[in-house]
């Protein structure tokens, strides 16, 4: 996986699912996203499906208006939100902190991945700093 930054837009995964948000209109891709990063059972959650919930989960607290970090890493996103002003549903905000959850969990290849490295408190502080901006 090609990472260069802690935050959920800074890897390969992340930018090629918010390449492919702009082929739709509405929030049928989050929601999916969501869905499959919950709909696993017990097993591993993989870290692609963990590292494009991340940027799904951004969709959500974007729209409510909590925008946090606007680079040229999350402009495809922005664009998009800019584009199909809405609201987020409350299921989706509440789907979205049982995702955050799920990726902090010990059955997260993503989580198992960053504590391996020197980032991980800072990784771990950026989902906790996005859940902090998802509104129930």
């Amino acid at each position: 996986m090609g990472t260069w930054a802690t935050h959920a837009f800074g890897n390969d995964y992340a930018q090629d699912w918010a390449e492919d948000l702009q082929e739709t209109r509405n929030m049928e891709a989050v929601e999916n996203t969501l869905d499959t990063a919950l709909n696993n059972g017990d097993a591993v959650l993989e870290a692609p499906y963990a590292a494009e919930a991340l940027v799904a989960i951004e969709v959500i607290a974007r729209l409510q208006g909590h925008w946090g970090l606007r680079d040229d890493d999350t402009e495809i996103l922005d664009l998009w939100i800019a584009e199909h002003p809405q609201r987020a549903r409350q299921d989706l905000a509440e789907k979205a902190h049982r995702v955050i959850d799920r990726i902090l969990s010990e059955q997260s290849e993503l989580r198992q991945l960053w504590a391996e490295t020197e980032h991980y408190d800072d990784w771990r502080a950026a989902v906790e700093e996005l859940r902090g901006r998802v509104s129930l």
